[in-house]
């Protein structure tokens, strides 16, 4: 029973990371009907930006506490991923708005592969130590413990997503976002402006994966170019899992997801007699993502953004 419960709460952390970036990929999906492929990417650009500016103040502010300098690297990051993302959608999407579908598409992972390529030329590629700058001691909850990182991180999402369904299902842009999802065209003809609107949801979403990469990088402790990648694509396994185009069913999705490959990576060397072991938990992610697309293409709650409006 420990070990079970080491496990969920290894899984509520992961995933609170994956339905932040989920939520991403679920929002621009239901709205423009596209899936922003260069979203892990932004996640990694939060990361390494908050990785500078904490070396950068680590120098310059000695003395200042720990849990101030991450606050401060973690806003800078969210400036930085949602004004990237801004841009992103102002020259790659837009212009392909009206396009078949496939193109933007294209252009998606074209926009992942030249962020990656340019992270590694202004950070280079080698694997970066991320500070400690949260008090170390365990929390000890039962036979299991849970770092203050942690804690953070589970915090930080249930306050984020708190804000982001006030925004959506209470607020003038929350309407409009909705509006917009369920017919552009008529929207504009009632006063909602569509350009504002999506540029608004892409850079909800950047701050979001801005959020998870500083946490991930915090609760792994390290950072480097090509980290967005696999947590983009799991992000997205969640998104699908849950509904694409749900905002709840992207939370679902994440923490499911994120339980599915906590608890299936500390049994599965029991399961397969030692075949496996908890280095395939990678492999969980897109089982899931397989049996889902197969037995319930709609997610399992299967309900878009639009649908509410």
């Amino acid at each position: 029973m420990d070990i079970l419960l080491q496990q969920i709460i290894n899984g509520l952390v992961m995933g609170s990371m994956y339905a932040l970036v989920a939520l991403g990929y679920t929002m621009v999906y239901g709205i423009i009907n596209l899936i922003n492929f260069a979203h892990g990417e932004v996640l990694m650009v939060g990361a390494l930006t908050s990785w500078s500016v904490i070396g950068l103040m680590q120098q310059n502010m000695a003395g200042t506490p720990g849990w101030i300098i991450l606050i401060i690297a973690m806003v800078i990051a969210c400036v930085v991923a949602a004004t990237l993302n801004f841009v992103i959608e102002k020259v790659a999407y837009r212009p392909l708005r009206n396009s078949p579908k496939l193109a933007p598409l294209i252009t998606a992972i074209g926009v992942s592969i030249l962020l990656q390529t340019l992270a590694m030329i202004i950070w280079k590629p080698n694997y970066k130590a991320y500070p400690t700058l949260l008090p170390s001691d365990p929390i000890h909850i039962g036979g299991a413990v849970i770092s203050p990182t942690q804690v953070l991180i589970l915090g930080l999402t249930a306050v984020s997503l708190a804000i982001l369904m006030w925004l959506v299902n209470f607020t003038k842009l929350g309407r409009a976002m909705r509006a917009t999802a369920e017919n552009p065209r008529v929207a504009a003809l009632m006063g909602v402006k569509p350009d504002v609107v999506i540029s608004a949801t892409f850079i909800i979403g950047a701050v979001l994966a801005a959020i998870a990469g500083v946490m991930y990088a915090s609760n792994y402790g390290t950072a480097q170019h090509a980290m967005g990648f696999l947590p983009g694509l799991k992000a997205f396994t969640a998104a699908v899992f849950g509904g694409i185009g749900n905002l709840g069913g992207a939370v679902v999705g994440g923490i499911l997801l994120g339980l599915i490959e906590a608890i299936g990576s500390g049994y599965i060397g029991q399961l397969t007699g030692g075949v496996l072991g908890s280095h395939y938990a990678d492999i969980f992610a897109f089982i899931v993502l397989i049996i889902i697309l197969t037995l319930r293409p709609s997610g399992l709650l299967g309900e878009r953004v639009a649908d509410r409006a």
